[in-house]
């Protein structure tokens, strides 16, 4: 009898032959230990566990005849991670903490940072000096009223290299497009935006909570150009399946789109091209990662057989994209996990505050000699780049 595992959560058990239910019991009992998620898209592994069996008198004898290449492979790739804690540097923005939302790059150089209700959306030029702030009374930085709210809730934002500022403002249902000095230019109607990427060309990326595909494109004159992206499945629920295919959206410099998953129950980062084709999948699928997956997947599974609203935790939190080679950082809470750009894991971390607190993150923006890490409510800190110390 053998269980083959191949591909992506895809198991094959083949239980002829198999006598009686002690033999069954044994060879499920073993089956746990060669995860499916040894498989990612672009880098096809199987792990083949073979099991013999003899009778011997009344009852069956199950013996091992080759188990578990998988530990091995799993053990060589291990030694070649770093595993470590990490403590910030220095707090940054003392002003932002509670209802930290983002903190992003964006192609014209400017930074954004976005908490809301408040303070809002701050900008601040290449210097770190502040040049702009648009919050939910409607006020800009240069202190002149606009007599209407102009972000309701932000959920996300992005700055494109034409200097225009957009705002995922899930509040109003729309995602707001301000000019470089925050005046408002217009307001594209999407239902529960969550997430927002600046593309080249003048398009925005958007993700959303309930439209059929994962990302909506917009181009310069606000037309939906395109959508792509299948949601993961999760729950027999459609409705509960699309709310589990929530994600974060982040780019590199190469116009790449990167989708994280934030209820997968094996953290998962999806590239594409800015077409929508589908590239690789990053996901961390580690032996030690295996317990919390099976976890997740029975609470999915006890959720959805209550019928009730949906209250799940996030399992991925965080998604930073060095935009310089594609390499990924990913936080699941106080975990930061860093994949290189063929999805390989090279180090893990445990990321702490300057005072020693636990730092929960919600936002990662990858600069060249720094990692900038925020948290609801503890704020924004600045960490040292581990990948970049010298030896």
């Amino acid at each position: 009898m053998a269980i083959l595992y191949i591909g992506r959560r895809t198991s094959i058990p083949i239980l002829a032959g198999v006598p009686d239910a002690p033999a069954r019991k044994l060879l499920w009992s073993v089956a746990p230990f060669a995860p499916p998620a040894a498989a990612t898209r672009g880098n096809l592994r199987a792990s083949i566990v073979i099991l013999g069996f003899m009778r011997q008198g009344v009852g069956p004898i199950v013996r091992v005849l080759a188990v578990m290449c998988l530990l091995t492979c799993a053990a060589g790739g291990a030694a070649a991670q770093d595993e470590a804690d990490l403590t910030a540097r220095q707090r940054i923005f003392p002003g932002v903490g509670p209802g930290l939302r983002a903190v992003k790059r964006g192609a014209d150089g400017r930074l954004y940072i976005l908490a809301s209700p408040s303070p809002g959306l701050l900008v601040f030029d290449a210097q770190g000096k502040q040049v702009l702030s648009i919050n939910e009374v409607g006020v800009v930085s240069s202190g002149t009223t606009q007599g209407h709210s102009l972000i309701t809730f932000g959920e996300d934002c992005d700055g494109a290299a034409d200097g225009k500022i957009y705002v995922a403002d899930r509040g109003a249902n729309l995602i707001q497009v301000f000019s470089p000095e925050g005046a408002l230019l217009r307001s594209i109607p999407v239902k529960a935006p969550v997430s927002v990427a600046a593309l080249p060309e003048g398009e925005v990326a958007v993700g959303t909570l309930r439209e059929p595909h994962l990302v909506i494109v917009f181009d310069k004159n606000a037309r939906d150009v395109r959508e792509f992206g299948d949601p993961e499945s999760l729950a027999e629920r459609v409705e509960l399946n699309r709310y589990l295919n929530v994600g974060q959206l982040a780019t590199d410099s190469d116009g790449h789109l990167y989708y994280a998953f934030a209820y997968v129950p094996e953290p998962t980062v999806r590239q594409y091209d800015r077409l929508g084709y589908a590239g690789q999948d990053i996901q961390y699928t580690a032996l030690e990662a295996m317990p919390a997956a099976q976890a997740a997947r029975k609470e999915i599974l006890r959720q959805e057989s209550r019928g009730n609203q949906p209250s799940f935790k996030r399992i991925l939190t965080a998604v930073g994209v060095d935009r310089a080679n594609g390499e990924v950082w990913i936080a699941l809470y106080n975990n930061l996990l860093h994949f290189d750009k063929e999805g390989n894991r090279r180090a893990t971390y445990k990321i702490y505050t300057p005072q020693g607190a636990r730092l929960e993150a919600n936002t990662i923006l990858v600069e060249k000699n720094r990692l900038i890490i925020g948290s609801d409510p503890l704020g924004i800190y600045e960490f040292e780049r581990p990948d970049k110390k010298n030896p």
